[in-house]
């Protein structure tokens, strides 16, 4: 029998890479006869590069950024020197993560540390920079990436801005262009489909998470809206919102203004790259798996077109999950872990032993 072992990430407890070790292991201990696979899989979410770099065979290139607030830190991405394109996590630099549990300040956090890894890729003769937009910090329109390519962000005086200072975004008077600027391109994955305005928008919906409070929603969004203004007349452009503008608090929204952008959503684009489908073609199971499964999961997410997939070729699928929604019908069989108490310093080291736990008492395999 062939399994296939691929889960997504489980959010802020496992990497997909982690979990799938873990029912890779528990296979071959309990079922030592099975022929498994391991492909962790990512839809757009924070780790999705890091995934495809090391699915591809991509060098991981290490360079020093700095984090949301300004400090240093060490990152790494992918980087195919064939086709000139560097694979980025914004979470490597300007990850909510990162900050663990400091308090969140979007009138601070910037995507400056994420420029910094672009600048360095393109130094190295990047003409593609494929972004991973998941587990942002930020929600300062990629203001921060186009600060390290030459765009120049000035006061009402004609000075430049300090980045990481306090309203940053909302002291924005004057912009310049630098003569150069390079011929990159972009592409950014996500997993939300969000437009950047409008009561599903970035500020609503993604603000809460990034530390803006209710209160502080409409003078955001003023600010916001100034900015875009300013970026795209610039530019001679006409601003015109799409779906997954919202994502990475808009950093698509800004890198449109300057640069070729594309923007695609994850899975499809993860999927086709690490030729997924010959995987399930192969596989008798497939095991999946994600924090928590929920009606949004059938928006795109990668556990849901992973279940596209094996339906279409009549495969078994077992999904792993917490949680009690009922969007998970269509699985074969569904494994629920239970609960973490995040106010616990080991709540990751649970989350392993919760899932070994899982997998001895409930999985079944028909060998």
């Amino acid at each position: 029998m062939n399994v296939l072992i691929s889960p997504n990430a489980f959010k802020g407890t496992m990497s997909a890479q982690e979990a799938g070790g873990i029912i890779q292991d528990f296979l071959a201990s309990k079922f030592p006869k099975v022929q498994s696979q391991l492909l962790p899989i990512a839809d757009g979410g924070d780790g999705t590069c890091d995934l495809l770099t090391r699915n591809l065979g991509v060098e991981q290139r290490q360079a020093w950024s700095l984090d949301p607030y300004g400090r240093p830190i060490s990152c790494t991405y992918g980087w195919d020197l064939h086709e000139e394109k560097a694979y980025i996590d914004v979470s490597e630099a300007s990850g909510i993560a990162i900050l663990g549990n400091e308090k969140k300040d979007p009138y601070i956090a910037s995507t400056y540390g994420t420029g910094i890894l672009v600048r360095d890729a393109v130094a190295l003769g990047a003409k593609e920079i494929v972004l991973g937009l998941g587990g942002s910090a930020t929600i300062d329109l990629g203001i921060g990436i186009l600060a390290n390519l030459g765009v120049i962000f000035l006061d009402e005086n004609g000075r430049e801005l300090t980045y990481f200072s306090p309203n940053f975004l909302s002291r924005i008077r004057h912009i310049q262009k630098s003569p150069n600027i390079p011929p990159v391109r972009f592409t950014c994955l996500c997993d939300v489909k969000n437009m950047f305005f409008g009561d599903n928008g970035a500020i609503p919906v993604f603000g809460p998470q990034k530390g803006l409070l209710d209160n502080h929603f409409q003078t955001y969004l003023a600010s916001c809206e100034e900015v875009i203004a300013q970026v795209y007349k610039k530019q001679k452009k006409n601003f015109v919102d799409q779906p997954g503008f919202g994502a990475a608090g808009g950093i698509a929204v800004g890198l449109s203004a300057f640069f070729d952008t594309t923007i695609e959503f994850g899975a499809s684009y993860f999927f086709k790259k690490v030729k997924i489908v010959e995987k399930v073609k192969w596989a008798d199971v497939i095991i999946t798996g994600e924090g928590r499964y929920d009606s949004q999961s059938a928006e795109g997410k990668a556990c849901f077109e992973l279940l596209q997939l094996a339906l279409h070729q009549s495969k078994k699928v077992v999904l792993i999950t917490s949680g009690i929604e009922k969007a998970d019908e269509k699985f074969d069989q569904v494994l629920r872990l239970p609960d973490l108490d995040f106010s616990k310093q080991d709540f990751k080291e649970s989350s392993r032993k919760n899932l070994i736990t899982l997998l001895e008492r409930e999985f079944l395999l028909d060998v």
